[in-house]
């Protein structure tokens, strides 16, 4: 695979719980704010009125600024966080339609790298033409004071911790690793760590938009940047522009749920590449059955949980980072022969290739050094809903249903959930239908087998969002836009070209 699709698998990969997840949040309301002719309140004014610079920032055709916002909208006078902007102007031909503003996901994934790396020069060329592709990471996230929790060393250990643990010294020891990365929070970034909720961010996106001269908000949003364009969309739906909101979430559900689906849709996409690999010659978990690859699967991983294998490295593959590889790869069946080598390579006592899935995910350089996306990960999840699971005892009751969702990765799945039990700072928002009366036509994008989302999400927002069509992709993969199916892009293209959004309930495959 190139590297920039390696940037949109990777970059739209998180989810919920230490592990995965998503988050949800209600939080503060909106102002009546508006950058083109609305009455700003008083003491946004300022952050309403300031003027952003823009200079070259080292990548072709890019510009970089900086714009700043209120720490706590709740409290203005409290000081500023500085948020990283970029853009791609509109390359022509055709009129200028306005600022497009993408965001990959995660939460934590940086928007900055995603325009820049991808949507920017990967996304048709007629859409690219006609907006300008523009970018902010969210507050706590890369460039935008990002949140900081352990060293490199420290992420080392705290990914290699068994999240399947037997026993109460494993239990012990898992719930003491979510506690040291909590603390590591509090004590490094302690100051911004109540103020990354989703609701923020969103306003944050409402200044961006007046300061780039738009009335409405034209935004693409992929995994959990569904959730943020659709807070966006509850704030301000008078302000919707043309909204794809694509590999959908639904923030009606509580975290435990948002995990337990998750492990559903892990589990699915597993079966469609256990199916898939037994029909080829390469394939390290047997040729006869995607039943028979799954048990091959949990060998693998039990094997690995007593008996670690080399890397080549100082780190070893035991059954967490092999889980975290396998995961990495559920994400796009393109990286399906790469996991299949990197199987067998751990059968034979080779753990370089689910290492070097899993550091892709945790975006992990050969350095040693992670980039903030775990750190902010966390931290958005905890403070926009309450955690799942408040203790051990819980995780144990809820880890049948777990496995019910997932033979191969329930167990795993439920521990990591408990991981927001430990969080310093109480959730502020909570699980609710978004609506968004009054907003213009917002396309849903669902894919029937998304791992990470489950179809049933996008189903469930489409029909919560007042003026929201659902449209479904039949096959595998997280999220749909870009990623080979014609009809999915002509679809989209369409409404962000013309406005006219697909018939709801439209199939492609």
């Amino acid at each position: 695979m190139d590297s920039r699709r390696l940037l949109h698998i990777f970059a739209t990969a998180l989810g919920t719980a230490g592990l995965l997840v998503s988050g949800c949040s209600s939080g503060s309301s909106a102002p009546s704010a508006s950058a083109t002719g609305s009455a700003v309140p008083e003491d946004l004014e300022p952050y309403y009125g300031q003027k952003l610079r823009w200079r070259d920032c080292g990548v072709e055709g890019f510009q970089c600024t900086t714009m700043k916002a209120p720490l706590d909208y709740e409290k203005p006078d409290d000081g500023d966080i500085k948020l990283a902007v970029s853009r791609k102007k509109a390359t022509g031909p055709g009129k200028r339609i306005g600022s497009l503003l993408v965001n990959p996901g995660g939460p934590g994934g940086s928007a900055v790298d995603y325009v820049q790396g991808y949507a920017a020069i990967g996304y048709p060329a007629p859409v690219r033409a006609r907006y300008d592709m523009v970018a902010i990471d969210p507050r706590g996230v890369a460039r935008s004071e990002p949140v900081t929790c352990l060293t490199g060393k420290e992420m080392d250990a705290y990914t290699q911790v068994d999240q399947t643990p037997d026993g109460d010294a494993e239990i012990a020891k898992l719930g003491k690793s979510f506690g040291a990365f909590a603390d590591g929070c509090e004590k490094n970034s302690g100051k911004v760590l109540p103020h990354v909720s989703t609701v923020e961010t969103a306003r944050d996106m409402d200044v961006l938009r007046s300061l780039l001269g738009d009335e409405k908000l034209h935004y693409v949003g992929a995994s959990y940047g569904t959730f943020l364009g659709a807070t966006y969309a509850e704030l301000y739906p008078d302000r919707v522009g043309r909204l794809v909101l694509d590999g959908a979430m639904d923030p009606s559900l509580p975290a435990v749920d948002i995990n337990r689906d998750q492990t559903a849709g892990f589990e699915a996409a597993f079966q469609s590449f256990a199916a898939d690999c037994v029909k080829q010659p390469d394939c390290p978990l047997g040729r006869t059955s995607a039943a028979d690859a799954a048990t091959a699967l949990k060998k693998l991983f039990a094997d690995l949980d007593a008996n670690p294998v080399p890397t080549g490295e100082t780190r070893q593959l035991g059954e967490s980072l092999a889980t975290t590889g396998v995961i990495a790869a559920m994400y796009d069946e393109a990286a399906w022969p790469q996991l299949r080598e990197a199987l067998a390579g751990a059968q034979h006592g080779d753990g370089s290739g689910l290492l070097a899935l899993a550091d892709s995910y945790y975006e992990r350089d050969p350095s040693g050094t992670y980039a903030n996306l775990m750190f902010a990960n966390a931290a958005v999840n905890c403070l926009d809903l309450p955690p799942a699971f408040s203790g051990p005892g819980a995780v144990a009751e809820a880890v049948p249903a777990f496995e019910k969702a997932s033979p191969v990765f329930g167990r795993g799945f439920a521990w990591a959930a408990l991981n927001c039990g430990s969080w310093p700072v109480d959730a502020t928002g909570a699980p609710h239908r978004i609506e968004a009366e009054g907003a213009a036509p917002i396309v849903v994008v669902g894919t029937t087998r998304d791992p990470a989302t489950p179809y049933k999400w996008a189903e469930s927002l489409a029909d919560q969002l007042s003026s929201a069509t659902l449209l479904t992709y039949d096959g595998d993969g997280h999220t749909a836009y870009g990623r080979g199916s014609d009809c999915i892009d002509t679809a989209i293209n369409t409404y962000l070209l013309e406005g006219t959004p697909p018939k709801d309930g439209k199939k492609c495959s």
